[in-house]
């Protein structure tokens, strides 16, 4: 998901170095869990986050905030993770991120509140306030199951399983969801120029 466009001082970021920014973190992960260990994977995670959120502020001048939230949980979860060397602690962050994302977006649907409008209106322009709604409302649920389908993955399976499942399903899981929003985006008056 993108955010909302660039204001007068910050700058567009290109597509390919957003996907760089937001999948790189996950990957250096991934290999340094192959070439050593969780641990090891857990500090490289952390180290490239920074590099991660670094690169966002130089190209862009601006860190979204779920970026800062995302990087909190990430210094708080991977610093019990190395401190205690108890491998729980980052296995549980995507299970209280996903959770908190789709209480957030569950919340503002009861107050009838839009949080995703406000994040992404102006990437999605033209989108009726009912479209609004529904979307807001799938993403919300899709949070709660990825939450769920986390805990089942590190508790019920291995960690070599889990970091694929970290690292590979649960990003395709993302992608194929927000591919399946589109008929729903058109048939709610989105803009596609």
């Amino acid at each position: 998901m993108s955010g909302p466009a660039p204001g007068p001082r910050e700058r567009a970021l290109n597509p390919w170095a957003k996907i760089a920014i937001d999948l790189g973190p996950l990957l250096v992960f991934f290999l340094a869990y192959y070439r050593f260990d969780i641990f090891a994977a857990t500090a490289a995670f952390m180290a490239a986050f920074v590099v991660a959120v670094a690169a966002s502020w130089i190209l862009t001048r601006h860190v979204p905030a779920m970026t800062w939230f995302s990087g909190a949980l990430v210094a708080v979860f991977g610093g019990l993770t190395l401190w205690l060397q108890d491998e729980t602690f980052i296995k549980v962050k995507p299970t209280i991120l996903f959770a908190m994302f789709g209480a957030i977006l569950g919340f503002g649907t009861l107050r009838g509140r839009n949080y995703l409008k406000l994040l992404l209106e102006t990437a999605m322009p033209g989108l009726s306030d009912r479209g609004w709604a529904l979307l807001q409302q799938r993403w919300a649920l899709f949070f709660i199951l990825l939450a769920g389908l986390n805990e089942l993955f590190w508790r019920a399976f291995p960690t070599e399983i889990w970091v694929h499942f970290k690292v590979w399903g649960d990003t395709l899981l993302t992608f194929l969801f927000a591919l399946l929003q589109f008929p729903l985006l058109k048939r709610h008056g989105l803009k596609l120029d």
